[in-house]
């Protein structure tokens, strides 16, 4: 039996679902486009799109179920809202900055935070850090803090280094 979440975000584009729900299941494994809905030429007079063009797009990162709608101009994304990727490793913190980060906001990167080119936040987030800012020595993880704030994407071999000093 199938399980169903019962919670799924719905990312509100212009016009770009289906572009955007392709390369974020392209970085991700065990992910996937399960649907597409088009408007029809029902309620035109309100969405003001060409029938036949995408609507909805349901899709998997990593088999968490999300929602992509070509709702129009009217919302954009902003950084209230992000999305965080937990990573094992160097090797999965770089891939994920990389992908994620090509054509996006350069000026939008911080602390592990970036914003893609469709204008959603990301945070790419090495577990070290996290075990790092919450272990038992104050003193080292207020070093570790102070070394992340003046980081871009989270290099965890420094960390490793002012976590140790």
């Amino acid at each position: 039996m199938a399980i169903i979440q019962r919670i799924t975000p719905c990312l509100w584009f212009d016009d770009q679902a289906e572009e955007a729900a392709e390369f974020y299941t392209s970085i991700f494994d065990n992910s996937g486009i399960s649907n597409v809905t088009r408007y029809s030429e029902a309620g035109q007079e309100i969405h003001g799109k060409p029938p036949g063009s995408v609507m909805v797009v349901a899709f998997e990162l990593d088999g968490q179920a999300f929602t992509a709608l070509n709702g129009g101009p009217l919302f954009q994304f902003n950084e209230a809202i992000s999305l965080q990727i937990d990573c094992e490793n160097q090797a999965e913190v770089d891939h994920f900055w990389d992908k994620l980060s090509e054509g996006g906001d350069e000026n939008a990167q911080q602390c592990g935070w970036l914003k893609d080119k469709y204008g959603l936040s990301w945070q790419v987030v090495p577990r070290a850090l996290i075990e790092m800012l919450s272990g038992p020595d104050a003193e080292k993880s207020q070093r570790v803090f102070q070394a992340m704030l003046g980081m871009k994407k989270i290099d965890i071999t420094e960390l490793e280094r002012v976590y140790a000093a």
